[in-house]
């Protein structure tokens, strides 16, 4: 249970709520195992106080079936109709919202729109930066760049060549049958020392033994997703089999299937995603029992657009974290991101937070305007 020292002059209570779909161009189309798309929507969740407080958030899913059933349109759907009355003309106390959501049937990118929102501007009411609120102090993030799937090996070497010479701290290339242990040893043989990932998006089954045993010579700092969400079980089977670790990402979506990658102990590492999770609070809870549990963690991204990627860094300002997050600068991205000032990333890897109240950036109306549907 998250601790909560909330009065009763910290409870919100909400004014209006304004959603703005909207659809953002990528520098470059971006492509795994399960699809490719060109441009980034989302749900972009305003609300106001009563009292005056502005606080945004984003729920963030892919567009079609790209990651998963959810999408712009379910996600908007789900707030309009379920979690935008919910939370109109309420005294909300913030820290403790998780239980209220968690009664919702609805997806969970439209839970962690409104709570991050609620969050902002709590943080907001207080005064303090969202990741001291959170319960972490401030601290240089280091950020990882993730690279999706091309055509030919030297294109995908020649962008992780360039993303290390931007600073990036490690690197995560997506994977798939046909594409895998051929770019892993090409990229091993040019750059040996590499700290290097892959993630396969559930692409694979236990019969790809061969594949993963040969992926496992190639000291890979963990192996992503390898088989289905629902595999759990075969997941434990394929880790006592390999000597890098598992990482657990669609399989790590809600606290029951976390209690399942325990018992089953089909992942040494948890990829730790907001927006798949439900909101802020639930990947807090995550992260405290994964972490009871001896199991490595790190902050995913979808990615998501600015708004939601601040938060992401805010919760990754914990040091109970251990790999570096995806989250990355805006450029790396998108053609213009909806934030001021753009997040972005130092010469040696690092991201730093500004310490501002909320989540550090300001979310731009102008560009809002620009994007949306």
């Amino acid at each position: 249970m998250l601790s909560t020292l909330t009065t009763k002059s910290d409870l919100l209570t909400i004014r209006s709520v304004a959603l703005h779909h909207v659809s953002v161009p990528l520098l470059e189309p971006f492509r795994i195992s399960n699809g490719e798309v060109t441009a980034k929507e989302a749900i972009l969740v305003e609300v106001t106080t009563t009292d005056g407080v502005t606080g945004w958030g984003e729920a963030s899913p892919m567009s079609g079936s790209f990651y998963s059933s959810d999408t712009p349109e379910s996600s908007y759907s789900a707030l309009s109709e379920t979690l935008v009355p919910l939370v109109l003309s309420s005294e909300i106390d913030v820290p403790t919202f998780y239980e209220t959501l968690r009664r919702q049937p609805v997806d969970a990118f439209a839970k962690a729109g409104i709570e991050g929102a609620l969050w902002d501007a709590y943080a907001k009411r207080l005064k303090k930066p969202l990741f001291e609120v959170l319960g972490s102090d401030q601290r240089p993030i280091p950020s990882g760049v993730a690279i999706g799937i091309y055509d030919k090996i030297s294109e995908l070497i020649e962008r992780v060549k360039r993303y290390l010479s931007e600073g990036y701290q490690r690197v995560k290339i997506k994977i798939q049958p046909g594409w895998d242990v051929e770019p892993v040893t090409a990229i091993r043989s040019e750059l040996p020392d590499l700290a290097l990932m892959v993630d396969a998006n559930a692409a694979y089954s236990l019969d790809d033994i061969s594949v993963f045993r040969e992926l496992d010579k190639h000291d890979l700092m963990m192996i992503e997703q390898p088989l289905a969400r629902d595999a759990i079980a075969e997941a434990g089977e394929l880790q006592k089999q390999l000597r890098t670790p598992l990482c657990a990402d669609e399989s790590a979506e809600s606290m029951p299937s976390l209690e399942l990658l325990v018992q089953h102990q089909a992942a040494r590492i948890i990829n730790i995603k907001v927006q798949r999770v439900g909101g802020l609070s639930e990947a807090r809870l995550m992260l405290e029992r994964a972490r009871a549990a001896r199991l490595e963690c790190w902050v995913g991204t979808m990615p998501e657009l600015g708004i939601a990627s601040a938060q992401g860094l805010a919760l990754a300002c914990s040091d109970a974290f251990s790999y570096p997050t995806d989250i990355e600068a805006s450029t790396r991205w998108y053609v213009d991101d909806v934030i001021e000032p753009q997040i972005d990333v130092d010469s040696s890897g690092f991201i730093h937070l500004p310490a501002t109240p909320g989540s550090g950036y300001d979310t731009s109306r102008e560009k809002i305007n620009k994007y949306v549907l």
